[in-house]
């Protein structure tokens, strides 16, 4: 019984490990002052999936950097049909094209909790929220603390943004050298007069049974390497 009992005991512990993982990435920690990030020495999270497709989603990558000051993020977008809806310019306009996005929130109440929608032209829709989907688009990250830029690639595209860990703390969004985050894309199928098709990507599975990203279980944790 007592080997068994063992054997149970590490096969739990096993599996709780493992699910705590699969909801966690480890930030590298840089050097401060690099012009040119090393993005070779970041872990890679390719666990982008359709939460409520039944299909393979198109490949997404993430990666993040952080050298004290900064929090440096990088999305690649595998994506065929790069689509993105451009008219007067609005930051409204993010919500109807191709995207990135990154949710924080400091605790489950998600009273109030932050989003930046980065879309594939390096526009940026950042608005923060209140518990259940209140909206307050009006509300900007705080100003010099946040930098967005995007390209094309032969594939799709990519979306670096860079956020100031002063804001993260400002926000009370960082504790512990951790940050509760959403990773997030938004795949336009089709467009027509700022009328989108989308698809949802997650990397956690908020295991709703409509799409939603808007709730604490679609959130995983982003530890900063120290």
């Amino acid at each position: 019984m007592k080997a068994f009992g063992t054997i149970l005991y590490f096969t739990i512990t096993f599996f709780y490990s493992a699910k705590v993982d699969a909801q966690t990435y480890v930030v590298k920690k840089i050097a401060p002052g690099i012009n040119i990030l090393p993005w070779n020495k970041a872990n890679t999270l390719t666990d982008f999936i359709y939460p409520w497709q039944n299909e393979t989603a198109p490949a997404t990558s993430f990666k993040a950097l952080w050298d004290g000051n900064w929090l440096y993020c990088l999305f690649t977008v595998t994506d065929d049909s790069v689509l993105v809806y451009q008219k007067t310019n609005d930051k409204h306009e993010v919500g109807a094209s191709d995207r990135a996005e990154i949710f924080l929130k400091a605790d489950d109440k998600m009273s109030p909790y932050y989003c930046l929608e980065l879309d594939a032209a390096g526009r940026v829709l950042d608005y923060s929220a209140d518990y259940y989907r209140i909206m307050h688009y009006d509300w900007q990250w705080l100003k010099d603390q946040l930098r967005v830029q995007a390209s094309r690639t032969k594939d799709g595209y990519t979306v670096e943004a860079a956020i100031s860990i002063a804001s993260l703390k400002a926000l009370a969004l960082l504790k512990d050298n951790k940050i509760q985050a959403g990773l997030f894309r938004a795949e336009c199928k089709s467009m027509l007069n700022g009328k989108s098709d989308l698809r949802w990507i997650s990397w956690i599975n908020p295991k709703s049974k409509q799409p939603d990203f808007h709730i604490p279980s679609a959130f995983g944790t982003l530890i900063l390497e120290q």
